[in-house]
Parts: structure tokens; sequence; C-alpha cells
């Protein structure tokens, strides 16, 4: 999302962003605690770590201006907790070596945006989830949130279906590389009816944005194994608008603080917060403790099953009419 404050900052996805990064903060961030944010550059949301009442903050981001950035905001603060920032991509880079004498230092690690990028390649994904885990103190959570693969592939393969349904038959060797409703337009970048587990590029430009932001779909069992490699147990991952129905209670006064025309009066999402949240995902792992208990064991995931579940799953609980 944008680091930038500006007309931008007062859009629809922009506020609902902020509100599901708020709503997790809130979740799993516990007064005193370490947090470590992976690409944290920008400092528009910095005041959230002040408002959780943490003890230490790391900062890790690959861009000089953006861990500057980010500096600068905790500078201009209270400085109610202490904190130290890294320059060094945690998909590239090893971070211990930067951390020197200093083993499992966070209570928490969490990625809110950049992680599907991380998904381009096999050892970026592996590297980063390595990283995580070298980061995390044992019990330790890593959180976050990323675009929703299983719907937006749900969506992509709901239009081509479309589109063949009406083309009977002709122009069989075009596919449809676009996903539109009136809040957004994904462009995949390469028309293709295959899901691979990395690099899978497309574009997702809102409709009051200039220029699109470029993505790698996250297929979700290589996440699952890939961090299950790195010894991160598997929880939950979990589309943003369920998460707000599961937390509506708790989160329902909340949401009206990021702008009007969200939710309406009992705090059900209007049809334009549903397509926007629908986007995303949250996702969570936990390090293992095996002092405080046998560590969880991860459902394994056949990926073909899996990916055809979801789709199935979204499916039949979006009504959204796409075009083609």
């Amino acid at each position: 999302m944008s680091q930038h404050a500006g007309p931008r900052a007062e859009s629809t996805h922009h506020r609902l962003y902020e509100f599901a990064k708020a709503a997790l903060t809130r979740i799993f961030v516990h007064p005193y605690a370490t947090v470590c944010e992976l690409y944290c550059g920008g400092g528009v949301d910095a005041e959230k770590w002040d408002e959780a009442q943490i003890g230490h903050y790391i900062g890790i981001d690959g861009s000089s201006s953006g861990i500057n950035q980010r500096r600068e905001a905790w500078e201009s603060q209270r400085k109610a907790y202490t904190a130290d920032f890294f320059e060094l991509d945690p998909c590239m880079e090893d971070v211990e070596i930067h951390l020197k004498d200093q083993t499992n230092p966070a209570d928490l690690v969490c990625c809110l945006k950049n992680l599907q990028l991380c998904f381009e390649t096999e050892e970026r994904a592996r590297k980063l989830l390595l990283n995580v885990s070298s980061l995390l103190k044992p019990g330790g959570y890593f959180f976050g949130i990323t675009p929703d693969s299983s719907t937006i592939w749900a969506k992509y393969q709901k239009n081509v279906e479309a589109y063949h349904n009406r083309s009977s038959g002709m122009k069989p060797n075009i596919v449809p590389n676009c996903i539109r409703s009136e809040n957004y337009m994904i462009t995949f970048e390469v028309e293709d009816e295959k899901f691979p587990l990395f690099g899978k590029k497309y574009q997702l430009k809102f409709a009051n944005d200039i220029s699109p932001e470029i993505h790698c779909l996250v297929h979700f069992p290589s996440f699952i194994r890939l961090a299950r490699e790195a010894g991160l147990e598997y929880v939950e991952i979990q589309n943003l608008t369920e998460f707000y129905d599961d937390n509506r209670a708790q989160f329902a006064g909340m949401i009206m603080n990021f702008g009007p025309n969200l939710v309406d009066p009992r705090g059900r999402l209007l049809p334009r917060s549903y397509d926007v949240l629908g986007l995303y995902t949250t996702f969570i792992f936990q390090k293992p403790d095996p002092d405080v208990a046998p560590p969880l064991t991860t459902p394994l995931l056949h990926d073909v099953t899996y990916i055809q579940d979801e789709a199935k799953r979204v499916a039949s609980a979006s009504d959204d009419c796409l075009e083609g």
C-alpha cells in the first residue's frame, strides 16, 4: 500500500487496509512486546506501535528512504519504546548477521505489506521464512496481510469460464487476463490458465490510483510448506471479510474511526467494503515452544485440491458480476 499521505490516503481501499492492520495489531500485540516489522518503510501508521505500548521495535526494510522515513517517524514520537532499524531485504539477506549477538529477539514478527513480492521465486520466499524463524522467540507469532490469491484466482477462473461460455468455442487460444469491478482492475501479465507455485505476476490498480501495484500470487500450500521447513507452524489463513465478520463485535466500532460509508448501522460491511477487503487475507504462523507444549501438527494440504476447494468456496460466497 502507499506510504505517502495525500488523496490516496482518503480512498476506500487505503482506509480499509489501515483498519485491517490496526485490527491485527490489536489482537496480537501486547504491552512491552518486542515487535519486528518486515518491509516497514514509511511512517504513516507508525503511531499504532505507540498505542499498543510495545517495549521494543525492530524495523527492517530494503529501501534506504523507507527506513529513514520510519526512523524519523519514531524519533518524532514520544519515544515510548526503544527501536532498532536495519536496511536490508529480508527475502535476500540473512538477518542474523545484522542482529549480531541477539538470538530470537522478537515476540512477534509482522509483514503487513510486500509478502507477495517474496513469492517471485521459491528461494526468496524460503529466505524470508528462515529469517522470520531466526527472529522469533519460541512461542512467538508471525502474522500479516497479503492479497488473497485464492479469491483472486477464483475470480479469474470464473472470468475465463464466462468468456468461454460466451465465445462458444470461438478464439480458443485467447484467455482473458483481466478482472474488473467498480473498485479495482487486476491484470495478469501473462495470459494463462495455470496457477504456478511461484512467479505468477499481476497488476492491481484501484479506481482512484494513477499507477498499478505489481504483485505475485502467493501459493498458500507452498507458503505453508516453506514455513514448516523453516520451523513455523501454520495457524490460519483467513480472508479479511471472514476475519471482520468473526470479530465484528470487537471491530464494528473501531472501523468507523477509519471513515464513513464502510459499514452499515449494524456494523456489517457495505458492498464496496466487502469487495475491497475480500481481495486480502490474514496469515498467522507460530514458532512452537517445545518447553510449553508439543508442537502443533500442520494438516497436509494437497495443492490442487486446496486451490479447487478455495475456488469453490469463494465462488459460492461471491455474488459480484465480473466483466471480461
